[in-house]
C-alpha cells in the first residue's frame, strides 16, 4: 500500500522527530565521514559483506608495476641429480639431458655429467653443473644498444 504523504508529516510538532535529544544527529559528528572513510573501522562490515573483491586484494586498490619482474620456475640442483639417478631424464652419449623452462639454482651438489637448458642459470649453479663434467645452455643475453654520439653543433653565427 502506498504511503500518504510524506513521512516526516508525522513528527510536525514532536520537536526531535524521533531522534532523541534535540541536538542529536545533528553536525559532522553525525554524518559518519566521507567517501571510504572507516572502511577499515566503523564501516568494515559493509566491506565484509559487499566488497569482497577488495577484500581479497588486501583491502587495497592502486597501480601495479608496469613492467612486473618475471617469475620464473625454478629447479636446483640436487633435484636434477636426483632426476638424473632415477633415470627420468632423456639420457644421449653418455650424458643426461635437461630442457627447462626456468632458472636452475645452485642448492646440493650434483655428481653425473648433465647437459642443462635452462632460460637462466645462477653462477653457482653454472659452475657445479661444469665441474661434474656437464655443460649449460642458456640464451644469449640481449645486445645492449649503444647511444649514438651527439651530432656536433653548427654554428649559428656565420661571418
Amino acid at each position: 500500500m502506498a504511503r500518504l504523504g510524506k513521512r516526516n508529516r508525522k513528527f510536525n510538532g514532536s520537536r526531535n522527530h524521533g531522534k532523541g535529544n534535540a541536538k542529536n544527529r545533528r553536525g559532522k559528528g553525525g554524518k559518519g565521514g566521507w567517501g571510504r572513510a572507516g572502511m577499515h573501522k566503523q564501516r568494515f562490515s559493509y566491506v565484509t559483506v559487499y566488497e569482497r573483491d577488495w577484500m581479497a586484494h588486501g583491502g587495497h586498490f592502486g597501480f601495479s608495476p608496469q613492467h612486473p619482474s618475471p617469475k620464473l620456475p625454478a629447479l636446483n640442483v640436487y633435484e636434477i641429480d636426483q632426476l638424473a639417478l632415477k633415470g627420468k631424464l632423456e639420457k644421449r652419449e653418455g650424458k643426461y639431458f635437461l630442457d627447462f623452462a626456468g632458472k636452475i639454482l645452485g642448492a646440493g651438489a650434483i655428481g653425473v655429467p648433465v647437459t642443462v637448458k635452462a632460460l637462466a642459470f645462477s653462477e653457482g649453479a653454472a659452475a657445479k653443473i661444469k665441474k661434474a663434467g656437464g655443460s649449460i645452455d642458456a640464451p644469449a643475453p640481449a645486445p645492449v644498444a649503444e647511444k649514438a654520439a651527439p651530432a656536433p653543433k653548427k654554428d649559428e653565427k656565420k661571418k
